[in-house]
């Protein structure tokens, strides 16, 4: 890790390999998905260690506080590196893992089940009327 005081919050999430690129970091922070510090705040604030970070993203959210800065994007296992998440927030997002397992189960359907030809017509004459 390179010895950087403060580095822009989006670049920072998309280093840490929270987002793929940086437009989508940005906006993620613009659309009131990341909070620094308890606030919402703008892709150009600037993040430093001890940064407290709260991040939305799917159905997922991380509790992390910054360890790191590292202005490049680095493997997976060093970009682990950057940042400590709480134990609160693991346990809440391996429970909702668990729970979209468990929903899905439920949830699936059966590729016999499709309506055919007839039913789609008739489904279409429905959905016109």
């Amino acid at each position: 890790m390179s010895q950087l005081e403060s580095l822009r919050l989006d670049k920072w999430l998309w280093a840490a390999r929270f987002f793929k690129t940086r437009k989508l970091a940005a906006e993620a922070v613009s659309g009131g998905k990341v909070h620094l510090n308890g606030q919402r705040t703008k892709p150009s604030k600037e993040v430093k260690v001890n940064s407290h970070i709260v991040i939305h993203k799917d159905q997922f959210s991380w509790d992390i506080t910054v360890l790191g800065i590292n202005a490049h994007r680095r493997p997976a296992v060093e970009a682990v590196l950057l940042y400590k998440e709480t134990a609160a927030s693991i346990l809440k997002r391996e429970q909702d893992v668990a729970q979209r397992r468990v929903e899905r189960q439920f949830m699936h359907t059966d590729p016999a089940e499709r309506p055919n030809k007839k039913q789609r017509r008739q489904i279409h004459r429905f959905k016109q009327h």
